[in-house]
C-alpha cells in the first residue's frame, strides 16, 4: 500500500491540525503533484471543524497535570481520533470529492503537553544497567494525542501523525516543525522573507534571501493568542473566547508598568533554538495576571489592550534581538508576512506595523500575497506527511535543535 502511493506522482492528502488555543480542528485537502521536496502544493478545500464546548473543557482538564489523569488521557486520545476522522470526510465532501479519492492523511494532534527543556535520569543510582558510556539518560519529551489507528480505521486511508518526538528523539525541541513546509513555499532569491505565525503561541520563521534549507532557522517568539484570549474569558465569566478582531483592546489604554514587568519573564532573553507553550504563558499564568489586574482595578479594555501590546512587543523583540543585526548583512529587502488566527485581531496586526515599520520592513497577512492564514498549518501537515510517506526528511536539525535530519511521523494502515 506505501509503496504505491510513493509511485503517485498526485497525490490528494488531507491534513488537520489542532492548536494550543484548541478552538477546533482545521482540515486542509490539498493536491500535491511531483517529488515532495519541490513539487506543487494546491489548496482544494479548507474548513474549521469547531470542537464542541464539552470537548474543549475536556481538553483544557487536561493541561492541568496537577489533575488529569491517565483515564481521562486515554478516553480523549481516542475520541480525539474520532473527531479527527469526521473532519477528514466533512472536509472531502466540502471539496465535492469521496473518500477513496484521498491517499492519506497528516495529523498533528492536540498538544496537551510540552517540555522541550532536556530532563536527566541517573541510571546507575537507580540500579539500571546501562550500555551506554553515560551514567544518565537525558531527554525531552512531549505529548500530542489525537489517535492516528483511530482515523485510519474510521476512514479506511493510511494516517501519519505523531510527528514531534522523532524530533526530540534526535535531541531537538520537536518544535517548530513548519518551517520545513514554509521554505517550500515562501523561500525567494530577491529578499529575506519572515513568516509570523499568531496562534496561541507565536513563532517565526527566518528564510534568508537565496539561502538554502540549513540556513533556515525559527524559534518561538513567545504568547500569541494565548493570553489576550485567556484574559478576555475570565473577565467575561466564559461568555467571550477571544476578542473578535481586538475590538476590545482598541477602546483601552497599555497599562505601561504591567506591560514593562511582563516584558522582563526571562523567556525573552533566551536564545535559540527555543519553544514554549501553554506550560509557561498558559491559564496559571493568566489566572495570576488576571488576579493582578483586578487588585490594580485595570479594566477589561486596558487589560486587553495591555496584553496585546505584549505580543506585538515580543515579536518585535524577537526580531531585534536574534534576526535584524544577522540577517541586515546579506540583505536590504525584507518580507514580514503574518499568519495565523492572530492575523484577524486588526488592533494586534496594527501594533505590530506600527513596532515593525520604522525598521523599514513591509508588512502583510497571509491573504495579501494569496495564502491562507487559517489553512497554513492544516496545509503543512499535509505536506510533512506527505514526506514521511515518500521516507524523506522532514525536520530541518538548524531549527528545531536536532542532531541529525529525521523522518518523523507515525504511519498508521
Amino acid at each position: 500500500m506505501l509503496e504505491h502511493i510513493r509511485l503517485k506522482d498526485t497525490r490528494r492528502v488531507v491534513g488537520l491540525m489542532s492548536g494550543t488555543s484548541v478552538d477546533g480542528i482545521d482540515g486542509a485537502l490539498v493536491e500535491i503533484t511531483g517529488d515532495p521536496l519541490e513539487g506543487k502544493v494546491k489548496l482544494i478545500a479548507f474548513e474549521n471543524n469547531p470542537f464542541p464546548e464539552e470537548v474543549k473543557e475536556m481538553i483544557i482538564s487536561l493541561f492541568d497535570t496537577k489533575h488529569a489523569n491517565v483515564e481521562q488521557l486515554g478516553y480523549m486520545n481516542v475520541l480525539l481520533g474520532e473527531l479527527y476522522a469526521k473532519a477528514v470526510f466533512s472536509v472531502v465532501h466540502k471539496a465535492g470529492l469521496k473518500i477513496e479519492d484521498v491517499d492519506f492523511i497528516g495529523s498533528h494532534g492536540q498538544t496537551i503537553f510540552h517540555h522541550p527543556e532536556v530532563c536527566t535520569f541517573p541510571m546507575e543510582s537507580k540500579g539500571l544497567s546501562s550500555n551506554s558510556p553515560e551514567d544518565s539518560c537525558t531527554f525531552a519529551y512531549t505529548m500530542q494525542i489525537g489517535e492516528g489507528a483511530v482515523i485510519a480505521a474510521r476512514t479506511g486511508i493510511p494516517c501519519v501523525s505523531d510527528f514531534r518526538v522523532a524530533d526530540m528523539a534526535a535531541g531537538g525541541q520537536g518544535a517548530p516543525l513548519v518551517p520545513f513546509t514554509e521554505y517550500l513555499l515562501y523561500k525567494r532569491e530577491d529578499k529575506t522573507v519572515l513568516l509570523q505565525n499568531i496562534g496561541g503561541i507565536g513563532n517565526i520563521t527566518v528564510l534568508p534571501q537565496g539561502g538554502s534549507q540549513e540556513e533556515v532557522y525559527a524559534f518561538d517568539t513567545g504568547p500569541g493568542n494565548m493570553i489576550m484570549d485567556g484574559l478576555i474569558s475570565l473577565f467575561t465569566n466564559g461568555e467571550k473566547s477571544y476578542d473578535e478582531g481586538g475590538k476590545t483592546a482598541a477602546k483601552g489604554q497599555v497599562n505601561k508598568e504591567l506591560l514593562d514587568t511582563m516584558c522582563r519573564d526571562s523567556y525573552f532573553s533566551k536564545k535559540p533554538p527555543k519553544s514554549t507553550g501553554r506550560e509557561l504563558f498558559g491559564k496559571e499564568y493568566c489566572m495570576k495576571l488576571f488576579q493582578k489586574m483586578l487588585e490594580q482595578n485595570i479594566s477589561m479594555e486596558d487589560a486587553l489592550a495591555t496584553v496585546t501590546e505584549f505580543t506585538a512587543w515580543s515579536i518585535e523583540d524577537s526580531y531585534r534581538q536574534f534576526i535584524m543585526e544577522k540577517e541586515s548583512k546579506r540583505s536590504a529587502d525584507f518580507q514580514f508576512i503574518i499568519g495565523g488566527g492572530g492575523s484577524y485581531n486588526h488592533t494586534l496586526v496594527t501594533k505590530i506595523k506600527q513596532r515593525m515599520e520604522p525598521l523599514n520592513m513591509e508588512v502583510l497577512i497571509q491573504e495579501d500575497i494569496g495564502f491562507s492564514s487559517d489553512a497554513k498549518e492544516a496545509v503543512a501537515f499535509a505536506m510533512l506527511a506527505d514526506c514521511t510517506i515518500a521516507g524523506k526528511y522532514n525536520n530541518i536539525p538548524s531549527v528545531t535543535g536536532a542532531c541529525k535530519p529525521v523522518v518523523m511521523g507515525k504511519i498508521s494502515l
